[in-house]
């Protein structure tokens, strides 16, 4: 059930959300939760830890083992950082201060939660195009590949995928973000906050990518009809379906996450009456899951990271020194 507003400009209905209850001054956790509103905290916690502890462990493993001290795996490393402060950070706020309690209250604890959501979540979709602008060069332009990408430039572009994050949320935050209670003379707002901040921190990066990948793939063909010759059909057959497989997987998970909640702010001012509070809380929590799908997506893939794991995982990097292993 919806919220119904009264012409003194008060919500009079008191149960807008399974967790919460208003009073027509402001809303606050109920003290008696139902079945949905545990339910809904238990997995919600449970997909912040598996967050905090997938990002964790990509992030000890390129730190603690010196054979994954490569760029690309940098970038990987900084966009772990970025997925690991969602976590840490991004998720509890989202869990005891969610949609409900900001949408219709625009005071600084909420800004300073927008702003760490905002800043996060595009830092990831940066670092998630700096590895797509890696991957080009590791297979579209292999003998320029190490000196394009280096430490070097691997670093700055880490440095500009934050800058620009943190610039995209102090932006949108100045200029007011709405999810559709907008007051009057606010329609400058509307379309920085609302258009201008979702082009430069989704939009772009994923056209970005797409274009990147699409070039990828069809180079990676080309290389598999060149080894036709030596390879049999079989083989070939696989080597292009493992290609299809991965590409679709990272694009395909990618794109699924971010795309109805970036829709969803675009379409926002043309919007007569503001959407339902738990489809708002669905799309939010939609595009956050992506940080917890990333190391499966960008670590998991690898044999060499599956073997850090382990390793983290069973403990035995305390039981000795094993930073110059060698990892399958």
């Amino acid at each position: 059930m919806e919220p119904k507003l009264t012409a003194n400009g008060t919500y009079t209905i008191n149960e807008i959300h399974p967790c919460y209850e208003s009073d027509n001054t402001n809303y606050v956790l109920t003290s008696n939760p139902s079945i949905i509103c545990l339910s809904v905290y238990i997995f919600l916690g449970s997909l912040s830890v598996a967050t905090i502890c997938g990002n964790l462990l990509v992030i000890i493993s390129v730190i603690y083992f010196k054979q994954l001290h490569t760029p690309t795996n940098y970038i990987i490393l900084s966009l772990a950082v970025a997925d690991l402060l969602v976590g840490v950070v991004v998720f509890p706020f989202s869990m005891a201060f969610s949609v409900t309690s900001c949408l219709f209250n625009e005071n600084l604890f909420c800004k300073i939660r927008d702003g760490f959501d905002i800043s996060l979540c595009t830092s990831s979709i940066l670092n998630l195009c700096c590895i797509s602008i890696d991957r080009y060069y590791a297979v579209c332009q292999p003998l320029a590949y190490r000196t394009k990408i280096n430490v070097h430039i691997t670093v700055i572009m880490i440095l500009v995928s934050w800058s620009v994050s943190v610039l995209v949320a102090i932006g949108i935050i100045i200029g007011g973000f709405s999810q559709g209670s907008c007051e009057e003379m606010c329609s400058v707002h509307i379309v920085i906050s609302n258009t201008m901040g979702p082009v430069f921190s989704f939009y772009l990066p994923a056209i970005i990518m797409l274009c990147i990948y699409l070039k990828i793939f069809l180079v990676a063909q080309k290389q598999v009809n060149s080894i036709q010759s030596t390879k049999s059909g079989a083989t070939v057959s696989k080597m292009e379906r493992k290609a299809t497989k991965t590409l679709a997987i990272v694009m395909g998970v990618f794109l699924l996450c971010m795309t109805p909640h970036f829709l969803y702010l675009v379409f926002l001012p043309l919007a007569h009456e503001t959407p339902p509070l738990p489809m708002i809380e669905t799309l939010n929590w939609f595009t956050l899951s992506n940080s917890m799908l990333n190391p499966f997506i960008y670590a998991f893939f690898y044999s060499w990271f599956r073997s850090a794991f382990k390793m983290i995982i069973s403990g035995k990097i305390f039981q000795g020194d094993f930073a110059n292993s060698r990892l399958f």
